[in-house]
């Protein structure tokens, strides 16, 4: 299958553009600021990220970006965050998942009923509620990829099923409370490993996670690097070597920014670890594997991924396995949150993790997408929600912002693709 390449090359070339660092032809959705062409598809959405970090830094005067609120935006969000690595992958397919609120409520019951009421071993019960996850999914993978049933139909019905299933397995009441190292990997952090080191103005900070930023600097540029080498050697059109070093050092600022936040409160969330265990797993399955490519290119063109030997619902049927899977996930640490499984878990996480992928970048029609996108996209969502709290925003303006800031991505996803057609 080494003739379908990942979502991202294509993206860049469906123009006709030329490779190379320099000349390349101008192409819709790009603009030039100081002689850089920057790809606004792309870029636009840590370009918008930013000015919003900003925009809410100013209104809270200063607190939006303190050690303690950071962790709480982290720890608060991980799992619609969890959720929204694999939406974007099955709205890269094409398809939507309606069910993982419902899957969240559900798995976090069983894991309740088995740790709590019947006294099953942490780990034991952990393994078993996963399993459960990819039963769901593959239940709701069958009737999608095998029987032909739309997406939205399937999950529909998954979603009102296992939210009466979790009624009945916690028989409409709470379930608490979990074990010390359940609710660790939910709220817990890294303890001082190497112990703390001065930094100046800033305070001290944990040794360990100081390293753990800069280990995840150098991977950002790596990657980076091969994949900027990678479409040259395909000959295709890549930003200015400029650009390339600007971009770079704003994230490897960002990493450690956050990390020295982070180490300055009670260091690194175990969730936060868990996140960017899953995240770079699910960066490298999207864009370096066959199944990843498959994933795109399912999206992208159907017909021609059938005939370039796709095996279309075997893969769409592990998407929705995978998807089972991370609701498990997610079902766990947010009960481990809570410290208790509830009737109401999940309500309106599905909402949360399709505005995240769409923001994100994904494409409404399939195709495109970024699991680092859908990450950014939840974080914006989840500042939104931390600054607007902080100003004392009401409930109903947090859900207008919101609202538009969907829209918004949406309608730009749909404004660049007709600029494209229009210059073709």
């Amino acid at each position: 299958m080494s003739s379908i390449t990942p979502a991202d090359v294509p993206a860049d070339t469906a123009t006709g553009a030329k490779g190379g660092d320099g000349g390349a032809p101008r192409r819709p959705g790009r603009v030039s600021l100081g002689g850089l062409s920057l790809n606004l598809r792309s870029s636009g959405i840590y370009i918008a990220f930013a000015l919003i970090i900003v925009l809410f830094s100013v209104l809270t005067d200063g607190a939006l970006l303190q050690p303690q609120n950071i962790s709480n935006i982290i720890v608060q969000n991980s799992y619609v965050l969890i959720l929204a690595i694999g939406m974007i992958l099955v709205i890269i397919a094409g398809h939507i998942d309606l069910s993982v609120g419902s899957v969240v409520a559900v798995t976090g019951a069983l894991a309740a009923v088995l740790m709590v009421n019947m006294g099953v071993a942490w780990p034991l019960a952990l393994l078993i509620t996963l399993v459960a996850g990819a039963l769901i999914g593959a239940w709701q993978g069958y009737w999608i990829a095998y029987f032909g049933i739309p997406a939205f139909i399937v999950t529909l019905a998954g979603m009102l099923l296992f939210r009466a299933l979790t009624l009945t397995v916690l028989g409409n009441q709470g379930i608490g409370p979990f074990p010390d190292q359940v609710r660790t990997l939910a709220n817990g952090f890294t303890n001082g490993y190497l112990g703390n080191v001065g930094l100046g103005p800033l305070g001290g900070a944990d040794l360990f996670s100081l390293l753990i930023g800069l280990v995840a600097i150098a991977g950002m540029v790596v990657a980076q690097l091969r994949t900027r080498n990678a479409r040259k050697g395909y000959g295709q059109a890549v930003e200015p070597m400029a650009l390339f070093a600007l971009k770079m050092a704003a994230g490897a600022a960002l990493i450690l920014f956050l990390v020295v936040q982070l180490a300055r409160f009670k260091n690194l969330p175990w969730v936060l670890v868990l996140l960017a265990v899953l995240v770079l797993g699910y960066s490298l399955l999207a864009g370096r594997t066959v199944f990843g490519r498959q994933i795109y290119a399912i999206g992208g063109n159907l017909q021609a991924a059938v005939m370039s030997g796709v095996k279309v619902k075997s893969v769409v049927f592990w998407i929705f396995v995978n998807m089972g899977v991370l609701s498990a996930i997610a079902g766990i640490i947010f009960a481990g949150r809570l410290n208790q499984a509830g009737p109401t878990a999940g309500n309106s996480f599905e909402l949360d993790a399709i505005a995240a992928a769409f923001i994100g970048g994904a494409a409404v029609q399939g195709g495109v997408g970024k699991v680092a996108g859908a990450i950014t996209g939840g974080l914006i969502m989840a500042v939104i929600n931390n600054g607007m709290s902080l100003i004392g925003s009401p409930s109903e303006r947090v859900m207008l912002v919101k609202g538009a800031v969907l829209l918004a991505a949406v309608a730009f996803d749909v404004w660049t693709k007709r600029r494209a057609g229009a210059t073709r």
